[in-house]
């Protein structure tokens, strides 16, 4: 019995991965409560010795001059029958054998017991993940109920709503992917836990997990903006002069970043170079385009910042993106203009301050510059385009193919 008793603790340990005390207290409480409820007694204590695999239980009798209850208490000559030297309201134990219980007491015990295993496993999978949030984790999509994926992460199971999922993104029951925890909440069923594939704070993740540098903190992310499915920024800096940031981040032929993008299924991902300098920062936020200067206004943390008029467009982005990234990365308002328009507006010069550690703009350099960045940005809308135009026309093509052959059976 004793053996059978270690061997039911070591598994038990082993598969709900509780600690000793646990399921000894566990196992104390479930005996306890059984034998109070079913004799009445509330003066039973349990020991347990793991060593030997004994369970031991002992009822206490209060010593009175006068018994009124039978189940509590001693009256003094019996108690010196037991041990001469018991003085009144002491409290003499003696040991019951558990295998006295009845059926109904040992089920309650049973019933207890398994309780007490739930509460204990629901607390440890809480403390789990509660020191997860923030980070990422690994699970399998189990279903998808409502448009809301649940994922299993072993013992617990998160749920991913569809306001943190990415529209470009499609899983299916069975693919095993990364999530970001954004919280956890303990309930009676157990840990909720909230997971996302859009936050921005997957994308760091990814980074600490596949860069070396910034797990070591020799690089370290000093922003991240993201408008998931889309486009990343993320700005680094180095605390290690011999250390290039963007260079650590890209790896080497791209390979770094590239694994990052196929786990984001192709999401365009700028690193940026953090720097201190508010001016220079935004002229490295806003790349690809070239910024020949900016002006900052301190009190109200805003910049302008100015780029020639052929570079407008590529500055701002598509509907506004690269300036809505640049700005969530920065944590600067940042307004784009070329010189012609602030003269036009009369811009009040002498209000910001001039960007002096902007580097000199090269108009031949910035023509050639200016003509790759356009065309690359113009070739990727007319693919995009094209591939619109394509399934539009595929789908067209198969609707015709349905309506054909319908009117063929009708007239078959």
């Amino acid at each position: 019995m004793n053996n059978e008793f270690l061997e039911a603790f070591a598994d038990l340990k082993k598969e709900k991965n509780l600690s000793d005390e646990e399921i000894i207290g566990a196992i104390k409480d479930s005996i306890e409560n059984a034998y109070r409820k079913n004799y009445g007694a509330s003066n039973v204590r349990v020991d347990v010795d793991m060593e030997s695999g004994n369970v031991t239980v002992f009822m206490g009798m209060e010593i009175v001059e006068e018994v009124e209850d039978p189940l509590t208490q001693i009256s003094l000559a019996d108690a010196k029958e037991i041990y001469d030297g018991y003085e009144l309201g002491e409290v003499v134990e003696y040991e019951i054998d558990p295998k006295d219980f009845n059926r109904i007491a040992a089920q309650g015990a049973k019933q207890v017991f398994v309780q007490k295993n739930r509460e204990a496993e629901r607390t440890n999978s809480y403390n789990e993940f509660i020191e997860k949030k923030g980070q990422i984790v690994t699970g399998k999509v189990e279903r998808i109920n409502n448009g809301t994926m649940l994922v299993s992460l072993g013992r617990t199971e998160g749920r991913v709503p569809a306001s943190e999922q990415v529209k470009t993104e499609n899983f299916k029951p069975g693919d095993r992917i990364k999530v970001y925890v954004m919280d956890v909440k303990k309930e009676s069923k157990g840990p909720q836990v909230l997971l996302s594939r859009s936050h921005p704070g997957l994308v760091r993740g990814l980074f600490e997990l596949e860069i070396p540098e910034i797990a070591d903190g020799t690089v370290e992310i000093k922003g991240t903006a993201r408008e998931a499915g889309s486009r990343t920024k993320i700005a680094v800096y180095s605390t290690d002069p011999n250390v290039d940031p963007v260079g650590a981040c890209v790896g080497n032929r791209g390979a770094r970043v590239q694994n990052i993008a196929d786990e984001l299924f192709g999401e365009k991902i700028d690193i940026i170079v953090w720097d201190e300098d508010p001016a220079v920062l935004i002229s490295n936020v806003l790349k690809p385009a070239i910024v020949e200067g900016v002006y900052i206004n301190e009190d109200e943390k805003s910049a302008t910042a100015v780029v020639p008029e052929q570079q407008l467009s590529l500055a701002i982005g598509r509907e506004g993106q690269n300036v809505r990234l640049a700005a969530r990365v920065s944590g600067w308002k940042i307004d784009i203009k070329s010189n012609d328009q602030l003269k036009e507006m009369g811009f009040d010069f002498d209000e910001y301050e001039d960007a002096d550690d902007i580097p000199a703009f090269d108009e031949d350099a910035s023509a050639d510059e200016t003509a790759e960045d356009v065309i690359e940005e113009v070739a990727e809308e007319a693919v995009e385009e094209a591939e619109e135009l394509a399934e539009e026309a595929t789908e067209e093509v198969e609707e015709a193919e349905v309506e054909e052959t319908s009117e063929s059976e009708a007239d078959a």
